[in-house]
């Protein structure tokens, strides 16, 4: 809603730079979740090591 007007009420170039604009953004903030998942997986492991982790648990009990 932000960017409405921006996009239907400004000529096509302005609309077309608008979109532009918030693709990229779209795209920066993707990588950031990208980096973090990779430190998180790399931290905390996959979830097939979290599965095989809480299995071996449960068979010490």
């Amino acid at each position: 809603m932000t960017y409405k007007t921006y996009i239907e009420t400004s000529p096509s170039e302005v609309a077309a730079n608008t979109l532009i604009c918030l693709i990229n953004q779209a795209n920066y903030l993707l990588d950031q979740q990208l980096r973090q998942l990779e430190k998180q997986f790399l931290k905390e492991g996959g979830f097939t090591e979290k599965l095989y982790q809480a299995r071996q648990q449960v068979r010490k009990k």
